[in-house]
């Protein structure tokens, strides 16, 4: 099964319709739930709104997923290998999970609303985008895989808003988002984030002794500042930029 069809079987089972119910509702064939059901055929976003709809799905669900960010998972997985990949990973091997095959066993089963959002979140997390003074202003969707997101803790990571320019020749600008996880020791030549006196900047980082770095940056002109390791806090190593096109 896909986990959208895993959603849509579900939330059948949970409003005891059949498949041919949901198909007579839907305008469609009972064979072509049944196929989306078992994952064979793939639907656009809105024939997969339409389908929840009908079944009962409301359009507001709990915690920070829309529908449309449910629906759309068939198309992101087939747009970013990286999601693809986080769903075949997330998807449960057939012997390791049993499948309520009644509306009978789903209900003795706890088969609730929230057990898609479950799913989802076992491939999918909203991550945080902070500005410079680390408040939330967004959030982005990045693919879980084997627990992680590049190699941490799903909760550990968020993007940083970058506010200025001072990276430019390091070809990051103002408005890019910086992918950033875990680091609280400096990486010699990792772009990092870095808290100088409160305030919050991305710098390159060279080490050049066990108590001192030199944190690099480049707008106009390349400039850098010796510091002592007792005067930072490191907050985490940037991964990789995105920017709006």
């Amino acid at each position: 099964m896909s986990r959208l069809g895993d959603l849509i079987r579900t939330e059948r089972l949970r409003q005891k319709l059949t498949p041919r119910q949901v198909a007579r509702k839907c305008g469609v064939s009972e064979s072509y739930i049944m196929a989306v059901e078992a994952g064979t055929r793939i639907i656009n976003d809105e024939q997969a709104r339409r389908i929840l709809r009908t079944i009962g799905l409301k359009q507001q669900n709990e915690a920070d997923f829309s529908l449309d960010d449910i629906a759309a998972t068939v198309d992101l997985a087939q747009a970013s290998p990286s999601v693809a990949r986080a769903v075949e990973a997330a998807r449960p091997q057939p012997e390791a999970v049993k499948v309520a095959s009644t509306a009978t066993e789903a209900e003795q089963e706890g088969v609730g609303g929230s057990v898609w959002l479950d799913a989802l979140k076992s491939m999918l997390k909203n991550v945080p985008v902070y500005n410079a003074v680390m408040q939330p202003v967004d959030h982005r969707l990045l693919p879980i895989l084997n627990g992680r997101i590049e190699g941490a803790a799903p909760d550990k990571v968020f993007y940083f808003l970058v506010p200025d320019d001072n990276m430019r020749g390091f070809r990051i600008h103002q408005n890019d988002l910086a992918l950033v996880v875990p680091a609280q020791s400096p990486i010699d030549g990792a772009v990092m984030l870095v808290d100088i006196n409160g305030s919050r900047h991305l710098r390159k980082v060279k080490k050049l002794d066990a108590t001192t770095v030199l944190l690099q940056r480049y707008n106009r002109e390349y400039e850098a500042d010796s510091m002592q390791l007792s005067e930072l806090t490191f907050l985490g190593r940037v991964v990789r930029v995105e920017f709006e096109p």
